[in-house]
C-alpha cells in the first residue's frame, strides 16, 4: 500500500495545484478592496447534518497560504455535526483567509459527504466481520483527500493506484489469454522486477473461482456481481486459502446481505463517485 510519506506528498501536491488553479497571479477581488494589513476572523459553519471531514486538510491549506494564520479547532475529523455547529475559527490576514476559503470549502464539503456515506455503510455492517473498502473511482487529481475521507468515515482504503497492488480484472484476464496465464505472467513479472505486491484476481463465476484457487500466491479473490447464493458458495469454496471481496452494484439496501454471506470485504465505488457535497460555509465574524 502507499506509504504515509507518499500520501502526504499527494496532499501537498493537491494543495499546491489547487491554489495555483484558483489564485493564479492574484486574488484581485481581495487585493482591490481589502488593505494588505487588514486582520480578520472567520468561522466554518455547518449548514447540514453530517460527519465532518477535512479539518486537518483545512489546517494544512491555511498554513500553506499563510503560516501566520491561526486556527482554533472546535470539532475534529470524524465527529458528527448538526446545523449551526461551528467547526473552527481562523484568524489573521483577511486577504489570506479569502485566498484559502474556496479550496477549504470545496474539499471539506466533498470529504464530509464521503465520510458521511462511509459511516452509513460501516453502521450497516456492524456485527459482521466484513469491512468496507473504497475503489479507484475517484475524482481525478484529488484521490488522496477522497480516500482520506473514507478512512475518517470508518472505512478502509483499497489500493491507492495502479502501482501499489496488482488487480487482475476481466480485461486483464481476457487480454492475457485466461486466468491461469494472467496469474503466472504476473508472478513472473513481479519476480523479475523484484516487486513485492499483493495480487487480487477478479472472478465472474464459480468456475473462475475454482480456477483461481489452483494457483498459489493470490492474496484476495474479488467476486464480481455475484448473487447471494453464489457468494455464499464461493466463500465456502475459498475457505481460508485467501481473502474474499464482493463488488459490483452493491447498495445500502443489499450490503448487509452480502456481508452475511461471509466475505471479508465489500468494495463500493459509490463511496466516492455518488455523493452530494455537504453544505458548509466560511463566514466572517
Amino acid at each position: 500500500m502507499i506509504s504515509e510519506e507518499a500520501f502526504n506528498k499527494e496532499i501537498q501536491q493537491i494543495i499546491q495545484n489547487s491554489i495555483r488553479e484558483d489564485v493564479g497571479d492574484g486574488d484581485h477581488s481581495s487585493l482591490a478592496c481589502i488593505p494588505e494589513e487588514a486582520k480578520g476572523k472567520a468561522k466554518l459553519l455547518v449548514k447540514e447534518e453530517c460527519v465532518i471531514a477535512g479539518v486537518d486538510f483545512a489546517r494544512q491549506v491555511f498554513h500553506y497560504v499563510d503560516p501566520d494564520l491561526k486556527l482554533e479547532i472546535l470539532v475534529h475529523d470524524g465527529q458528527k455535526v448538526r446545523y449551526g455547529d461551528i467547526v473552527f475559527h481562523v484568524s489573521g490576514s483577511s486577504q489570506s483567509i479569502l485566498k484559502a476559503e474556496r479550496l477549504v470549502l470545496n474539499a471539506m464539503q466533498r470529504m464530509s459527504a464521503i465520510a458521511t456515506k462511509t459511516a452509513q455503510y460501516v453502521a450497516l455492517l456492524e456485527g459482521t466481520k466484513t469491512r468496507i473498502l473504497d475503489t479507484r473511482k475517484t475524482t481525478p487529481g484529488i484521490r488522496a483527500i477522497e480516500k482520506w475521507a473514507v478512512k475518517i468515515g470508518g472505512g478502509e482504503n483499497h489500493r491507492f493506484a495502479l502501482y501499489d497492488m496488482v488487480m487482475l480484472k476481466d480485461n486483464h484476464i481476457d487480454f492475457a489469454g485466461g486466468i491461469t496465464k494472467a496469474i503466472d505472467k504476473t508472478k513472473r513479472y513481479l519476480n523479475e522486477h523484484q516487486k513485492n505486491l499483493k495480487i487480487i484476481v477478479e472472478a465472474r463465476n464459480l468456475a473462475e473461482v475454482e480456477e483461481i484457487l489452483r494457483s498459489d500466491g493470490v492474496y484476495r479473490i474479488l467476486l464480481d456481481n455475484f448473487n447471494y447464493d453464489d457468494t455464499r458458495k464461493a466463500v465456502e469454496q475459498i475457505g481460508d486459502k485467501c481473502l474474499t471481496e464482493s463488488s459490483g452494484g452493491i447498495t445500502a439496501q443489499t450490503i448487509r446481505k452480502y456481508a452475511e454471506c461471509g466475505v471479508n470485504y465489500i468494495s463500493s465505488g459509490a463511496l466516492t463517485h455518488s455523493v452530494s457535497n455537504k453544505d458548509l460555509s466560511l463566514k466572517a465574524v
